[in-house]
């Protein structure tokens, strides 16, 4: 009888002592559950954050220049499009419609500014195309056609109003009236070549 009482004891206190792992399995589980959750709510905030660049705009206009030498590849993110890549460390071909993004120069808000586009007509472009008319529109104010007729070196120049200067940066499109074609071994459109785009203050 003493060992009947003794081996139901046993099995009593393995049962208790299983339910109470299960409960404290349980409990353990559900209290790292709740750490879990917790701590996504407090890094989920974190996460986005690190998507949105905070202030990138910001940072990006005071990166930004009023002069853009082409010679350099820190202006690229200002070409915004229409330019083909750097050569002899200092120009590049343009295609027949290129855009640069400018930083208005101090200044610029109230009295303007001066838009100088440094070129270069090469003899090839005057063979093919014969003549060939740069135009250009800012801040969606049309600018005045130039044409060119001969080869040479030219300064394409044209005053801005202060009032499409008083943002961050002013969009500047080109047009160019014809481009010389996808040729043989060179795939690229080719319009002119450009040294230097920029704003000086009046």
């Amino acid at each position: 009888m003493t060992d009947d009482n003794s081996l139901a004891a046993r099995r009593g206190a393995s049962t208790l002592a299983r339910r109470g792992a299960g409960a404290l399995a349980r409990h353990a589980g559900t209290h790292a559950g709740a750490l879990f959750l917790i701590a996504a709510l407090i890094l989920a905030p974190a996460c986005k954050r690190k998507k949105v660049k905070v202030g990138a705009t910001d940072e990006e206009t005071r990166g930004m220049m009023s002069a853009l030498n082409m010679g350099d590849q820190k202006v690229e993110p200002q070409l915004v499009k229409g330019f083909h890549g750097i050569e002899a460390g200092a120009w590049r071909w343009t295609e027949k419609q290129f855009t640069v993004a400018l930083r208005p120069p101090f200044g610029a808000a109230q009295k303007g500014a001066k838009l100088t586009v440094k070129l270069t007509v090469p003899p090839v472009v005057i063979e093919k195309l014969k003549t060939v008319s740069l135009s250009a529109t800012a801040g969606g104010i049309a600018l005045a056609p130039e044409t060119y007729t001969t080869a040479g070196d030219y300064f394409y120049v044209r005053d801005l109003p202060a009032s499409i200067l008083g943002g961050d940066s002013v969009r500047v499109d080109f047009q160019l009236d014809k481009a010389m074609a996808p040729s043989g071994a060179d795939i690229r459109e080719l319009g002119v070549i450009v040294l230097n785009i920029g704003l000086e203050s009046k």
